[in-house]
């Protein structure tokens, strides 16, 4: 078992994209293809068992049946999706809103990613991309109109941002989890070229012109799809959607929990202990 780093999954702040603002589009497709190049011309692996993914992971984890079909036995994708969807606001009814609305859906673009960008390219000191130090105020930013929706609501009304203790009151959570993490860890550029990543996703555009029911209809590997019931980007009802695509390919199963997106990615020991049942069996069974 082993993991593999993609361009734009930052663990550390440096190094920076190179170039700047100027740093090239990269697509999930693009991902998996160099992932699949270590994988056979650098280690030397004819065939692999299984692909894991959480959040955009598991976008990746789509990606691997429809590009790699005879190249693995078996994907699991947690929390992620086989295409980024436009959360469209039912609200947004006037006709240059419902076209800004619509244009968002046509290019795969989910509106909940243009807060935390529009506030970055927004602030004072990003300066288009060609800052010279950290942009505190944008990276801040970013964090904050993030942070929302990461949980589930039932997760805030319970006060779950607490954290049994270990901060004191919502504030302290979002300066010292959200501000403080993305200051410590990330490049405001790379956090940018990330979100392109994530909005552009749709493994339909690999083959069959955008057709993801034909797409995911067309996958022979076996597929464990597992979204949180409260996640607000990944949502279940997309990932019943998909699995409706896959036929006798793929098994869905919901992680029923409050903790919204994070909770596929570790953050509630219960939800954890959940998801590796449920992958252990998976990775068991015929």
């Amino acid at each position: 078992m082993f993991t593999l780093l993609v361009p734009g999954d930052c663990i550390t702040a440096k190094p920076f994209p190179y170039n700047g603002p100027y740093f090239p589009a990269v697509s999930h497709e693009d991902n998996v293809r160099a992932q699949y190049t270590v994988l056979t011309k650098k280690l030397g692996l004819e065939h692999i068992y299984c692909v894991f993914g959480f959040s955009m992971g598991g976008q990746l984890s789509y990606h691997w049946p429809v590009m790699y079909p005879d190249y693995l036995d078996k994907y699991v994708v947690v929390c992620g999706s086989a295409r980024t969807s436009p959360h469209n606001i039912a609200y947004e009814t006037s006709k240059s809103k419902l076209t800004f609305v619509m244009r968002l859906a046509e290019h795969g673009v989910d509106s909940f990613l243009e807060g935390p960008k529009a506030a970055m390219k927004a602030s004072k000191d990003f300066e288009d991309g060609h800052y010279k130090s950290i942009p505190q105020h944008g990276i801040r930013a970013f964090g904050r109109v993030y942070c929302p929706w990461a949980y589930g609501q039932t997760w805030f009304r319970n006060h779950g941002y607490l954290l049994d203790g270990l901060y004191s009151s919502l504030e302290d959570f979002l300066r010292e989890r959200w501000e403080g993490n993305y200051l410590n860890f990330w490049d405001a550029n790379d956090m940018l070229a990330l979100v392109n990543t994530w909005q552009t996703a749709d493994v339909s555009k690999v083959k069959d012109g955008g057709d993801l029911e034909k797409c995911l209809g067309a996958i022979k590997v076996k597929g464990l799809i597992m979204p949180c019931k409260t996640d607000l980007y990944f949502t279940p009802e997309d990932s019943q959607i998909e699995v409706s695509y896959m036929k006798d390919t793929a098994k869905l199963v919901i992680i029923d929990s409050v903790w919204g997106h994070v909770a596929g990615g570790s953050s509630s020991p219960r939800d954890l202990e959940f998801v590796q049942a449920q992958v252990k069996a998976f990775l068991e069974s015929e």
